[in-house]
C-alpha cells in the first residue's frame, strides 16, 4: 500500500489528489497538512489544467482536523484551554490556514469529488474549492460548533460567500448533517454524481475544462476568484484587463481557427 497520505497523479491535463488516511476518516494530522503544502508548491511551479482532490475508500471525503489524541497538533488546542492563553492556538489556525490558502491558491480550476462524507475542516475545504460533485449517499457537515469551536479553515467566510450569510448560519449554528439533494439545492455543491461515480464525474468535469485555452481559464478564475472580495466597478475594469492580457497572448488564435475550420481547438500548454 502506498503510504503518501495524500497521493497525487497526473492524467493527462489534470491533476487528482487523494486524501489517503480512510482508517481515520482521511482526517488531517500535521503529516497531511504538511504534505498538502509539499503538494501545493508542485503544482504551482508545474501547473496541470484543473485539480481534482477526493478521498480515499467510499464512505469519506474528509474528517477534518483529526482530533485525537496521537495527534500532536491537539496539544495547541489544549494548551490554549488550560491556559487561557491565545497564543498557541493563533499559532495552530495560522498554520493550518497558511496551508490550505497555499492549496486554495493553485491557479486552476479545484474540483472537490466528495466521494463520501465531509465533516468539519474537511467540509470547508470543500467549499473552498472552486467546484464540487458529490455522491447521493453522502452527507456535508459544518460540525465544529458540536465540539465547542468553529470553522477557522477559512471555509466559514467562504460558505457565506458561496450561499449567503443567512443559509451559512442555518449550517454552521446548526451543526447539522446536509444530503446530497439539499446541498444540491442550496447552492453549496454544483453536481451530484450517480452512486459511487464522484470521483469520475469530476474527473470529466475537469477534462471537459482542460479541453478549453489554458490561460483563457487562467484569467476567467482569476476573475471569479477575485469577484468575492473587490467591488462590482473594480471587477469591470479587471474583467477588461485580463481580457485584453488574454486576447494579446495569441491563445485564441488556437480557438477562432478551429471554429472557422470547423474543427475541436487543440490548446498549447502554458510555458
Amino acid at each position: 500500500m502506498n503510504t503518501d497520505r495524500i497521493l497525487l497523479e497526473r492524467k493527462g491535463h489534470v491533476a487528482v489528489l487523494t486524501i489517503n488516511r480512510p482508517e481515520r476518516k482521511n482526517a488531517f494530522n500535521e503529516a497531511l497538512f504538511n504534505r498538502l503544502g509539499v503538494i501545493a508548491q508542485e503544482l504551482k511551479a508545474r501547473p496541470p489544467r484543473a485539480v481534482v482532490i477526493s478521498g480515499a475508500g467510499e464512505t469519506s471525503f474528509s474528517a477534518g482536523f483529526d482530533v485525537n489524541p496521537d495527534n500532536p497538533m491537539l496539544d495547541s488546542i489544549i494548551k490554549t484551554m488550560t491556559s487561557g492563553e491565545t497564543g498557541p492556538a493563533k499559532q495552530l489556525i495560522r498554520a493550518i490556514r497558511k496551508t490550505v490558502d497555499d492549496f486554495i491558491s493553485v491557479p486552476v480550476p479545484l474540483i472537490a469529488a466528495l466521494n463520501g462524507s465531509a465533516y468539519g475542516g474537511g467540509a470547508e475545504l470543500a467549499v473552498r474549492c472552486d467546484l464540487r460533485v458529490m455522491d447521493p449517499g453522502a452527507v456535508i457537515c459544518f460540525s465544529e460548533l458540536r465540539l465547542g469551536l468553529m470553522p477557522d479553515w477559512g471555509g466559514g467566510a467562504a460558505l457565506a460567500r458561496l450561499i449567503g450569510p443567512s443559509r451559512a448560519a442555518d449550517l454552521i449554528l446548526t451543526a447539522r448533517k446536509v444530503s446530497a439533494p439539499e446541498a444540491f439545492a442550496l447552492g453549496v455543491v454544483n453536481r451530484i454524481s450517480q452512486k459511487g461515480c464522484a470521483l469520475g464525474e469530476a474527473l470529466s468535469l475537469a477534462e471537459t475544462i482542460a479541453e478549453n485555452g489554458p490561460r483563457a481559464v487562467w484569467n476567467a478564475l482569476a476573475l471569479l476568484r477575485e469577484n468575492q472580495n473587490v467591488p462590482y466597478s473594480a471587477m469591470l475594469d479587471k474583467e477588461e484587463e485580463l481580457a485584453a492580457a488574454l486576447i494579446s497572448s495569441g491563445e485564441c488564435i488556437h480557438g477562432v481557427g478551429a471554429f472557422l475550420e470547423k474543427k475541436k481547438p487543440i490548446f498549447p500548454d502554458i510555458q
